[in-house]
């Protein structure tokens, strides 16, 4: 198989099922799918769509269950689907023929929509705000204001990307593609930093589309959710700026502050009780991601991906 496709479920997303007929559609025989089964509950699938469903007994988180799929690929390319994300016709053969045209990217993604509203983006990259907080990229735009043609974009969003295998194996020790510690949100944000640290690029292709649902699982847990999200992203933010976090770490302790008070105003306790969880989590785990060296990559070279 040139292709292997893995899709995380917990069983929660009515579009699982499209998602996979979607990804089968783009690759046919030339595609594996493997479904990594983590709900309760094992998910039924109609026969053909999955090559290889793999059941942990347990949710590993988004990290460590796409580590588990894609800890036996073969091939050339490995993709990483949210089970709430329908690939449009196209998408894998254009992503496939761009990463071709360039040796030296490793990651490739089209533009994901709102399901709701296919004329609006989801995004269409990874970058980082002047708060230091990732972001996807042209969320919340209309699709006509992005302009034609491939560019490089600081990192691939995993809703929906295509990764070349053999870089993916150098910047992964042990076969972790993702860093299972962050277990859920920001992981493909650690994984763009290692891969562009490595020497890799990420390319945007505006042709293809993804319809993206939006978080079907991530909503439903809820305080959980803010906790990884907030705490992960000054670990991430640790191993990519190195020394240059402590200058930066009232700025982003202010973001923190500003987005507690208006959860708080708005009576969004699980949101408010989230971010001060999450610094809980980042002090506890900093150790292990901070870095004393300079920067992981320029950043003159972050800025020019805003």
């Amino acid at each position: 198989m040139k292709t292997t496709a893995v899709v995380l479920t917990l069983g929660r997303s009515p579009l699982l099922v499209p998602c996979l007929e979607a990804l089968r559609r783009e690759g046919g025989s030339e595609i594996e799918i493997r479904v990594v089964d983590q709900g309760e509950t094992p998910v039924v699938l109609p026969a053909g769509l999955a090559d290889q469903v793999l059941r942990p007994r347990k949710n590993l988180g988004f990290a460590a269950g796409n580590n588990l799929g894609m800890a036996t690929a073969a091939g050339d390319w490995v993709a990483a689907v949210n089970d709430d994300a329908v690939v449009e016709p196209g998408w894998l053969a254009a992503l496939i023929a761009a990463l071709e045209a360039d040796p030296g990217a490793a990651a490739a993604q089209g533009v994901n929509v709102q399901l709701a509203a296919p004329e609006i983006m989801d995004g269409c990259g990874l970058g980082w705000n002047d708060w230091w907080q990732a972001i996807q990229l042209g969320h919340g735009k209309p699709v006509s204001r992005l302009a034609t043609g491939t560019r490089e974009i600081f990192g691939a969003s995993a809703t929906a990307a295509l990764y070349r295998l053999s870089a993916l194996r150098r910047v992964a020790p042990g076969g972790e593609v993702f860093d299972p510690r962050l277990f859920a949100w920001y992981e493909d944000v650690d994984l763009a930093v290692r891969l562009r640290a490595a020497g890799w690029r990420a390319l945007l292709v505006p042709g293809p589309q993804v319809r993206h649902a939006g978080s079907t699982t991530g909503s439903t847990l809820s305080r959980e959710r803010w906790r990884l999200l907030y705490g992960n992203r000054w670990l991430v933010a640790a191993r990519l700026l190195g020394r240059e976090l402590w200058p930066r770490i009232p700025l982003m302790a202010a973001r923190d502050l500003i987005d507690l008070v208006k959860a708080a105003l708005k009576g969004d306790l699980e949101m408010a009780f989230g971010i001060p969880g999450g610094w809980g989590r980042a002090l506890r785990h900093l150790p292990d991601f901070a870095r004393r060296g300079a920067p992981a990559i320029p950043l003159g070279e972050i800025r020019r991906f805003r």
